[in-house]
């Protein structure tokens, strides 16, 4: 199959997307995809946590080891449309957000 960089540009997410069509998983229909953001603070990660949940978004709130200096984790789980736009658009959204608060993103996880 010949790749469509329109969707599935050069980048890490295209990438991601094309290996997971080229394995034939379904990227057609919505699923759950995590969104991690990390924080300096634990009072700046629950505000922004706050901020989701406002925003009917399911989240988590841990402890992170990976970076010292960013101890503080939450992940939003949207449902969505598996696309590089909604994708891309959703991190934007979450980086902007995230920025007043000290907040660093730190990455899309792909969940069976």
């Amino acid at each position: 199959m010949i790749r469509d960089l329109v969707i599935f540009p050069e980048d890490e997410i295209g990438n991601t997307l094309w290996q997971m069509q080229e394995n034939g998983e379904d990227l057609k229909s919505e699923r759950e995809i995590e969104f991690s953001v990390l924080f300096p603070e634990q009072e700046l990660a629950l505000k922004f946590g706050q901020l989701l949940l406002e925003n009917n978004q399911k989240l988590s709130f841990t402890p992170s080891e990976a970076h010292p200096d960013l101890p503080w984790e939450i992940t939003a789980y949207p449902q969505m449309s598996v696309t590089h736009e909604n994708i891309i658009s959703y991190q934007e959204l979450l980086e902007s957000s995230s920025a007043p608060l000290k907040g660093q993103f730190d990455g899309v996880y792909f969940v069976g």
